[in-house]
């Protein structure tokens, strides 16, 4: 067995012939991660929001951000706000009116909105003991959440996501993040929240494309961890896709419940290590994204990531045809379209620019190259290389298969 340099070794150590002297403890820290589903976050009936920020002694003091485009198709949403924190004072009060903040994926390419936060967290006073609620989409939720996280090293966060996507994934995860450099979420950090509160009364007044928008990270995280799951969505998908209550808050739970057991007990919750396998369809995704100046929206952009490496894994011989084709048919039952131009465009030297995206992804780690593809329904795969020449031609195929057909639609 290999052994540890001296100055690696735990305890006190010295080592004399090389002049080293160390110190090292083991320092364990455990976090408790809370994802609470409920309707009406705000009506004066429901209890839940109250009770959670009576942690601290004396009021809660709260800081509370909302989502432009939800105030937009919410405009009572605001004063809903302040009247149930000036029914509970005694439990909980707000530190000023609510601060509304553009949302969408530009809000992250805008970096002034995490200093807008972090100034309203000291102005107001906010502090450790303190809670900034953040209420929005998921680009809101990662702006509020990394401006809360840098703030005197890390505030309380409480998120109350408001879309498919943000209640499904992203808002029920551990990680914030911004834009830079041309690079997406470049800058970030890992601060599990304080609280996640899904409230499916947000998603009623959402346009048809940010409803669609999470089905696709419900299909991502079905197709590499749950085949039950995979064939639930595929027997619900007209009820998904006309977005009916009832099958919708059943793939958000089990969606989100997927991701937190992931995030619990995969062993690298905080991503130490050169994998990411809940971001199957993502090398691609977050490079079509940027490719197309976000006119494409994550969601719209992981579906179209999902069938892309579905076909690849299929080229290689890991995954089934017939199941290849059961994945492309559920997404294009949900919506999606899964090709885009964009996936064409190329570099001055004639390379594909959308491979750049897996330099981007294993930078973004480090270490060696691994991406997560399909070996088939609920079973995932990593591999360590991806043959360019055979990303190109299923980028094709998906070129191929969304060209209109002779004889169709009279």
């Amino acid at each position: 067995m290999a052994r540890d340099h001296p100055a690696l070794a735990k305890g006190a150590q010295t080592d004399h012939a090389a002049g080293v002297q160390s110190l090292e403890r083991e320092i364990p820290v455990s976090f408790r991660h809370r994802v609470f589903f409920t309707e009406g976050a705000f009506r004066a009936a429901n209890p839940l929001l109250a009770d959670l920020l009576t942690a601290s002694p004396g009021p809660a003091r709260v800081l509370v951000t909302l989502d432009a485009g939800l105030v937009q198709a919410r405009p009572d949403l605001p004063a809903l706000v302040v009247g149930y924190f000036e029914a509970r004072r005694g439990s909980a009060r707000l530190v000023a009116p609510p601060v509304v903040l553009p949302g969408g994926e530009a809000a992250k390419n805008d970096p002034a909105l995490v200093g807008q936060v972090q100034a309203a967290i000291e102005q107001h006073g906010i502090c450790r003991h303190s809670y900034v609620l953040a209420v929005g989409g998921g680009a809101h939720l990662d702006v509020v959440g990394f401006a809360a996280a840098t703030a005197h090293r890390g505030v309380r966060h409480v998120r109350l996501p408001s879309t498919t996507l943000a209640q499904a994934d992203s808002g029920v995860g551990v990680k914030n993040g911004v834009n830079a450099f041309g690079k997406k979420n470049f800058l970030g950090a890992f601060a599990p929240p304080f609280a996640v509160l899904n409230d499916f009364d947000l998603l009623s007044t959402l346009p048809a494309r940010e409803r669609r928008g999470g089905l696709a990270e419900a299909v991502k995280v079905a197709l590499i961890r749950d085949a039950a799951f995979f064939e639930t969505i595929e027997r619900d998908a007209a009820r998904l896709a006309a977005f009916e209550p009832e099958p919708v808050r059943a793939l958000i739970r089990r969606s989100a419940e997927l991701h937190v057991n992931h995030i619990a007990s995969s062993g690298d919750p905080f991503e130490f290590g050169s994998a990411r396998p809940l971001d199957f369809g993502h090398w691609s995704a977050h490079k079509l994204e940027q490719l197309s100046d976000y006119r494409i929206r994550h969601g719209e952009a992981v579906a179209i990531g999902v069938a892309l490496d579905t076909l690849y894994s299929r080229r290689v011989g890991l995954l089934d045809a017939a199941e290849g084709d059961r994945v492309l048919a559920l997404l294009g039952l949900l919506g999606f379209d899964l090709f885009a131009e964009a996936l064409r465009l190329r570099e001055p030297s004639g390379r594909l620019a959308v491979l750049r995206g897996l330099e981007e992804f294993r930078e973004h780690l480090g270490g060696e190259l691994t991406v997560t593809l399909l070996a088939g329904v609920g079973r995932g795969v990593e591999v360590h290389t991806m043959n360019e020449a055979i990303v190109a031609d299923a980028i094709e195929e998906l070129a191929w298969r969304a060209r209109p057909r002779c004889g169709a639609g009279g």
